[in-house]
């Protein structure tokens, strides 16, 4: 086994392209590296801002929609008295789940470009109609194709962005998780005066009449995703990957593409389609136009063309399934923690919940702002953010069972917050930098895909536990220890690398 350690870079390699440590394919990788350099030659342009403006907006929507399903649980579920109280969050995971492998298997055959462009749309229209919905298998039913939308728009941002920046700015794709924070501030900023003014309490029988403030939510939330859908849209008006469009052989769109970003900032791109026509074609059944299943294993074995990059691929895969146990049990539910610890300290009102709750999320912003400057710390580096994201997480989670005050309710809820998004944002970047392209969005579909089904494991352990106990905190805490072990076992460090 390579200690962690051997793969951190010297000021020599400073400018390695992964392309030859990661694509198993020979004709592709040297395409690739032709293809980086041309894009870093380019540079970063006024398209590169609007990907990270309108893909900001996909990050940014897809904490909206998940926060958008925990804040609006338990109002929904005092009206209709579910037989399974956290039925609406496994739906949710479920729609993620399935979302997240039809787009990014879909992704890798047909391209970025169509499910890029289909997803947010999706979830905009899915969320306005769940505001009428007139029982709780409908409510369900339809957060559930929300979340389909939204599995599939969280697989393509990272990919996307990642595969049109030069290298130098890789970075940035760390930073863009702070519209993640932006999304969540957004969904709890909006939900606590809705909640706070509009709901019912457990001590009355719930109606429409007076507990409006859960469809007022889903309302005002999906309007505004609507909107961004169609920013998304008619602004950036995608263009599909270079890198995607080389896996096709489809040389000469590759060159067009990279032309016409060029001559938008009033440049040149030095790459030719004779340049990469003499590197030969490149041989994938993925070619074809035809959906087959040979296509998908296809596309999965290419996650693990060496040992060292299905090394890296297994400790992903389990670094999304932990977070997706820890992140449901804290955040998800953090609602009851507030309401059970403002109770037992004299306040566990609707309004002071839900705007504690806003403050929260607040604060989240800050941990992807503070995580894009701690990666390019030449000794952190991605891997070792995400050690000191999950150690103080972990750290802060422990503390929290002694908070005996409001105060010191908030003031720990809000600096876990943090930290927890140090971790995230990290994660969410360095996942896509170190899958080969050609097989991105099979990889970040079953990464994320296995974090969904450990989503509904922590939503069937918020249906039959005690969320009002400390348990679930050390369940978080411990997961969060395993969490920075196996980020410092990652194999690659891609701080100063261009990604392929």
């Amino acid at each position: 086994m390579i200690h962690p350690s051997e793969s951190n870079e010297s000021e020599d390699d400073a400018k390695h392209d992964f392309s030859m440590d990661i694509e198993a394919n020979r004709t592709l990788a040297v395409k690739m590296q032709l293809v980086n350099n041309a894009i870093d030659e380019i540079g970063f342009t006024s398209y590169h801002m609007k990907l990270f403006f309108l893909n900001g907006f996909g990050y940014a929507v897809d904490s909206l929609l998940i926060l958008l399903n925990a804040l609006t649980q338990p109002q929904v579920a005092l009206q209709y008295h579910p037989t399974i109280s956290k039925a609406q969050t496994i739906a949710v995971n479920i729609g993620l789940l399935l979302g997240a492998i039809f787009w990014g298997l879909g992704a890798d055959v047909i391209g970025r470009k169509y499910a890029f462009n289909i997803t947010l749309l999706w979830c905009a229209i899915s969320a306005i109609v769940a505001g009428v919905s007139p029982n709780y298998t409908v409510v369900c039913i339809l957060v559930g194709l929300m979340a389909f939308g939204g599995g599939g728009n969280l697989i393509l941002d990272t990919a996307v962005y990642l595969e049109f920046l030069p290298g130098k700015y890789q970075w940035s794709l760390t930073f863009m998780a702070a519209w993640w924070g932006v999304g969540q501030m957004v969904a709890g900023l909006v939900a606590w005066p809705f909640l706070a003014n509009y709901s019912c309490t457990k001590d009355e029988v719930c109606t429409n009449a007076n507990n409006s403030g859960w469809r007022y939510t889903f309302y005002t939330l999906g309007s505004f995703v609507f909107i961004l859908s169609v920013l998304r849209m008619l602004v950036i008006r995608l263009k599909e990957s270079p890198k995607w469009l080389l896996s096709q052989n489809r040389d000469a769109e590759v060159v067009k593409v990279l032309q016409e970003i060029a001559h938008s900032a009033g440049k040149q791109s030095p790459l030719t389609l004779e340049q990469l026509e003499a590197v030969g074609p490149v041989i994938s059944p993925s070619s074809a136009k035809k959906f087959k299943f040979s296509i998908f294993l296809y596309h999965i074995k290419g996650l693990f063309p060496s040992w060292k990059v299905g090394y890296s691929t297994f400790l992903n895969i389990g670094s999304w399934a932990l977070i997706g146990l820890a992140y449901p049990l804290y955040n998800v539910f953090l609602p009851y923690y507030l309401q059970s610890r403002g109770a037992s300290m004299g306040d566990g009102s609707t309004y002071t919940t839900y705007r504690d709750y806003a403050i929260i999320n607040v604060f989240s912003v800050f941990g992807p702002i503070i995580a894009g400057g701690l990666v390019e710390i030449r000794f952190l580096g991605r891997r070792y953010t995400m050690v000191i994201g999950a150690l103080l997480t972990m750290t802060f989670l422990f503390l929290y069972t002694i908070v005996r005050t409001p105060a010191q309710n908030l003031a720990f809820s809000c600096v876990i917050s943090v930290c927890l998004n140090i971790y995230y944002g990290t994660l969410y970047a360095y996942t896509p930098e170190v899958l080969p392209s050609a097989h991105r969005g099979t990889g970040n579909a079953i990464t994320v895909g296995c974090n969904r089904i450990m989503g509904i494991v922590a939503a069937l352990i918020g249906t039959y536990a005690d969320l009002s106990s400390s348990v679930p905190i050390y369940v978080c805490a411990g997961a969060f220890a395993m969490l920075a072990l196996f980020s410092f076992l990652f194999p690659f460090e891609p701080r100063g690398k261009t990604s392929v």
